[in-house]
């Protein structure tokens, strides 16, 4: 049986960080929620993910061309819109640490179209880097994230959709940490560089800011006439 929730983590050459993330969520998880990682089929670490994950009981695996993680995001939650009433992200340095956060999570979204999110412990209230919300969202929308962002500020963008329509929730004791290296938390490499370098920050802003003048209200006005 399909659950009401599928909580998709892009991730690319961290199977490490897919058995911790599993281990968490084994340890708070209600069933609510379906997981589902979403692996590059050029990853060097490819076969590693399958054997990972295929010890992993009722984990969902999808492999496809590498779009970067927005747009990996994107493809599979377009994908999977009309089979779920709720998508989630996590990146895979997020750990649950509430018990029942997913279905604390999908209370919240069971009124109608929505945004929910937890205490990541490093940015809290002010940005929501994991996060759930109603499937019509991105089947209004036609994505989950601008799809002109690569990786960062896609959290900045749900918080304003959320704020614009009135319909987004803080749940300050629903503890999502985001095992970050920002608090020392993990280490440094590949990928942390490539997401954190001075050109992807500047390419992800540049995108942001033009995303907000150009299509954002645009955007809301599609997420107001699902209300």
């Amino acid at each position: 049986m399909t659950a009401d929730l599928l909580v998709i983590v892009p991730t690319r050459g961290r199977p490490h960080n897919a058995e911790a993330l599993w281990q968490a969520w084994r340890d708070t998880s209600s069933g609510a929620a379906d997981l589902l990682f979403a692996v590059d089929d050029d990853d060097p670490m490819l076969r590693h993910y399958q054997d990972v994950i295929g010890r992993m009981p009722g984990v969902l695996l999808h492999v496809g061309p590498r779009l970067r993680m927005v747009g990996t995001l994107n493809a599979v939650a377009v994908a999977n819109a009309s089979k779920y009433r709720f998508l989630g992200f996590l990146g895979d340095d997020h750990r649950p640490r509430s018990t029942g956060w997913d279905q604390r999570f999908c209370e919240c979204l069971s009124g109608g179209t929505g945004i929910v999110y937890g205490n990541d412990l490093l940015q809290g209230e002010n940005m929501p880097t994991a996060v759930a919300m109603t499937s019509d969202i991105v089947t209004a929308l036609g994505y989950m994230a601008p799809p002109s962002m690569v990786h960062l500020c896609a959290d900045l963008c749900w918080l304003e959709w959320g704020k614009a329509i009135d319909r987004i929730t803080y749940l300050p004791d629903v503890v999502i940490e985001h095992v970050h290296p920002a608090l020392g938390k993990a280490p440094m490499d590949v990928g942390y560089e490539d997401a954190n370098s001075p050109g992807r920050m500047s390419g992800d802003s540049a995108a942001y800011f033009t995303y907000m003048a150009d299509r954002f209200h645009d955007d809301v006005a599609k997420l107001k006439a699902l209300l």
